[in-house]
C-alpha cells in the first residue's frame, strides 16, 4: 500500500509491497505522487519489478513445502498420498535451499539423483513418468505461492526437461488369474479385499472412486450407483450389474448408515493388500488398475457402443477411453470367424488350395 505524507512543501510517497523492495519518491505536487504510487503498484501487480531478495533469502524451500502441505494440500482429494510425496521430498538437501537462489538447475541435479535411485520396493530406478508425477504436486505449490500468498517467485520446474515416453499399459487378465487371486485373497487377513476386485471387474471404477461410495449413492432399487465426483470432476450414474449389488447388499446391514463407507478401506492399506495378493498368488506384472482395463474392454467385447461404455467408465474422450480399451485377440478372431459368410469361407478354401 502507499503511504503520503508533506514535508518541507514537497510531497513524500512510499509504496509498501509483501516480498518487493520499498519504494520511495519525493513530488512537487500530490497528484504526481499519487499517480506515481498508482503505477507502481500496478507493476507490483503484474509482477514487473523484481522480487526483494532480503526477503526470499529468510524463506527456504522446505519452509515453501511445508506451508503448501498444511494448508492446500488437505483439501485436495488424494492428500494422504500427496502428503507422502511431499514428505519425502522434504528429506533432499534441496529443500535445504533458500528460494532467493532456488533455481532450475537445482532441480535438474535433483532429477538426475532421483532417476539414479531405486524405487521403492524394487531394483529398478523410477521411471521419468513416475517422477513427472512426483514434481507435479510442487509446481502447483509455486503458482500457488505467486497468486494466493503473493510471494514474487519464478517456477523453477517450467524449465526443466523431463523426457517421458508414452508407456501405455495393456495387460489384462491372462487365463486363471482372476481365479487365483481370489484363492489367495482367503490367506489374507482383510476381507474386503476379495469383494473390492470383483466390484472393480463389475464397475470399471477406479479405486478413489471405489472406496469413495457411501450407502446413500446406491439405489438398490434402480440398481444404479452415484459418482458423486471422479477424477475429472464430474459426476456421473453407472448401472450396476446383480454381482454388484449383491456385493453392496451383503455388505450393509440394518445398522449401516446412509454416510457410512462400504469399503472401509484406505488407498495406502490396499495398495499394500494388493502387493502381497499378487506375491501371493505369483501373479507379475499386475497393478490394481488394470482391472480397470481390463472391465472396460469386457464392455466392449459384449457390445457396448463407446458413448455407452463412456457414461460407465467417465471417460470424456474417445482418447482416452481407447487407452483403456485392449480388445483380446481371441475374442476378435471369434468374432471375424462368426461375421463371415459361406461366400467368403468358399473362396478362402478356394484361394487355400489353388496356392497348393
Amino acid at each position: 500500500m502507499a503511504t503520503l505524507r508533506k514535508r518541507n512543501g514537497r510531497w513524500q510517497v512510499q509504496v509498501r509491497r509483501q516480498g518487493f523492495p520499498i519504494q520511495s519518491r519525493s513530488f512537487l505536487s500530490k497528484a504526481d505522487a499519487n499517480e506515481w504510487a498508482r503505477t507502481i503498484e500496478r507493476q507490483h501487480d503484474r509482477h514487473e519489478l523484481g522480487p526483494d531478495r532480503k526477503a526470499l533469502k529468510s524463506m527456504t524451500l522446505a519452509d515453501l513445502v511445508i506451508r503448501y502441505r498444511d494448508e492446500v494440500v488437505p483439501k485436495k482429494r488424494g492428500s494422504e498420498v500427496e502428503t507422502i510425496l511431499l514428505n519425502r521430498f522434504l528429506r533432499y538437501p534441496i529443500c535445504r535451499k533458500t528460494l532467493n537462489g532456488l533455481t532450475t538447475a537445482d532441480f535438474a541435479a535433483y532429477r538426475d539423483l532421483r532417476l539414479k535411485e531405486p524405487k521403492h520396493r524394487s531394483d529398478k530406478p523410477i521411471t521419468p513418468k513416475s517422477l513427472k508425477r512426483e514434481l507435479s504436486p510442487l509446481s502447483h505449490m509455486f503458482r500457488h505461492a505467486v497468486i494466493e500468498w503473493e510471494i514474487p517467485l519464478r517456477n523453477p520446474l517450467e524449465g526443466l526437461k523431463l523426457k517421458v515416453t508414452d508407456n501405455k499399459r495393456e495387460r489384462r487378465l491372462l487365463a486363471g488369474e482372476l481365479n487365483r487371486l481370489l484363492e489367495a485373497t482367503k490367506k489374507g487377513r482383510n476381507k474386503l479385499v476379495a469383494p473390492i476386485i470383483v466390484f472393480a471387474l463389475e464397475t470399471a471404477m477406479r479405486r478413489g472412486e471405489i472406496l469413495s461410495i457411501q450407502f446413500r449413492h446406491v439405489d438398490f432399487g434402480r440398481l444404479s450407483l452415484v459418482i458423486p465426483e471422479s477424477k475429472s470432476g464430474y459426476s456421473r450414474v453407472i448401472p450396476l450389474t446383480h454381482p454388484a449389488v449383491t456385493i453392496l447388499e451383503a455388505l450393509s446391514s440394518k445398522n449401516t448408515k446412509p454416510s457410512d463407507l462400504a469399503f472401509p478401506i484406505t488407498p495406502i492399506a490396499l495398495r499394500l493388500q494388493w502387493d502381497r495378493l499378487t506375491a501371493r498368488a505369483e501373479i507379475h506384472g499386475l497393478n490394481f488398475h488394470d482391472l480397470r482395463h481390463e472391465a472396460i474392454s469386457r464392455l466392449f467385447e459384449l457390445g457396448l457402443t463407446v458413448p455407452e461404455v463412456a457414461s460407465i467408465s467417465g471417460h470424456k474422450t474417445l482418447a482416452q477411453l481407447m487407452r483403456y480399451s485392449h480388445a483380446s485377440q481371441e475374442a476378435v478372431r471369434a468374432k471375424l470367424y462368426a461375421a463371415q459368410s459361406p461366400d467368403r469361407l468358399i473362396g478362402e478354401r478356394y484361394s487355400q488350395t489353388s496356392m497348393v
